[in-house]
């Protein structure tokens, strides 16, 4: 089987405006970009180790993150409390689907609960995943990082020492087996599909994350469902034949950060028994930092409400009131004809 050719590396440079719309995208991450590699070039320069560096790169991205995330964790731990009252709703107007989304929305308001707070650090989570992938496919293997190094010309951090050949930070992880941060890492192939070691780990913590975050319940439909989002993490299998093994790095600690996260906040959800075994310490557990049950919040309307009736009731009485200054039309018209009769 021949040797395939590498690919050549070239500088990293800031992207450049153009026509293309590869080359949009990449011109509006630049910021970004050159954000993160900066910070991953001072921790390498400080400690002289790459995997170290994306580890200390990952935990400040997600110290950062972590009032989104603690909001995310709130938000999905009050919606899978009032799951009940959302059924018996179901239940109550079946078949009206108009009444039952009605009655839902209402019942969100009341309970001051958004069931939309919790997308967006989903969404920055995966939108975070394309620089990162950048930062550690491409900077990784360049040969000459000076101009990342400068902000609007100003050198941020001194150039490195780099090699004659090569890119200019050493891409291998010494302590994790020689591995090289920037390329896929393959164990063993099955079927001619490759299994990354560093995608299994990925993919079984994530799994235990998502059991984590899931409720216990005695629901069939709603266990049924479970088990569909359970299916999820095992797509990072996948990722691992093509994706480089720096960025399941910052995935493994992204996924540790979050479960850590996920067990002061809301304990161990769903995740014992595992096949009938419950361990003694996560019997009866209660969280650290329990989220309080959503309370019950009069409506926005309510004092509008009673203004609306306390001006009724006084508009009604200014009416009465005028009205007794007035005799009705039989009253008058006895008058008159008694008057005539005289």
């Amino acid at each position: 089987m021949p040797t395939p050719t590498p690919i050549p590396a070239h500088a990293l440079c800031p992207a450049q405006l153009s026509g293309s719309p590869t080359d949009l995208l990449a011109y509006l991450f630049n910021p970004i970009f050159q954000t993160l590699f900066l910070v991953l070039a001072f921790f390498y320069k400080l400690t002289g180790d790459i995997g170290i560096a994306i580890i200390v790169l990952t935990l400040i991205i997600k110290t950062i993150l972590i009032p989104l995330f603690r909001a995310q964790i709130v938000s999905q731990r009050r919606l899978q409390m009032i799951q009940p009252e959302i059924r018996a709703l179901g239940t109550k107007y079946k078949g009206n689907r108009t009444k039952i989304n009605e009655e839902t929305m209402r019942l969100y308001r009341e309970r001051g609960v958004n069931p939309t707070s919790g997308c967006l650090p989903s969404i920055l989570q995966l939108f975070l995943l394309i620089p990162i992938y950048s930062v550690i496919s491409t900077g990784l293997a360049s040969p000459d990082i000076t101009s990342a190094l400068q902000v609007f010309g100003i050198p941020v951090l001194q150039p490195f020492a780099c090699q004659v050949t090569g890119p200019c930070i050493d891409p291998t992880i010494h302590w994790l087996f020689n591995m090289d941060a920037h390329v896929p890492q393959v164990l063993f192939h099955v079927f001619g599909f490759g299994v990354s070691g560093l995608a299994l780990i990925s993919a079984g913590l994530q799994l235990v994350q998502t059991r984590m975050a899931q409720p216990r319940t005695r629901d069939a439909q709603q266990a049924s469902q479970q088990r569909i989002f359970l299916l999820l993490p095992l797509f990072s299998i996948v990722y691992g034949s093509f994706l480089p093994a720096g960025l399941f790095i910052y995935w493994i600690v992204f996924t540790l950060f979050s479960v850590v996260q996920q067990y002061l906040i809301a304990g161990w959800g769903s995740l014992f028994p595992l096949f009938g075994w419950t361990p003694g310490f996560a019997r009866d557990h209660q969280p650290r930092f329990p989220v309080l049950p959503p309370k019950l919040t009069p409506p926005p309307s309510s004092a509008s409400g009673a203004d609306s009736r306390r001006a009724e009731d006084d508009n009604r009485t200014a009416t009465d009131r005028a009205a007794g200054t007035i005799k009705p039309a039989r009253q008058r018209g006895r008058t008159s004809r008694r008057g005539r009769r005289r």
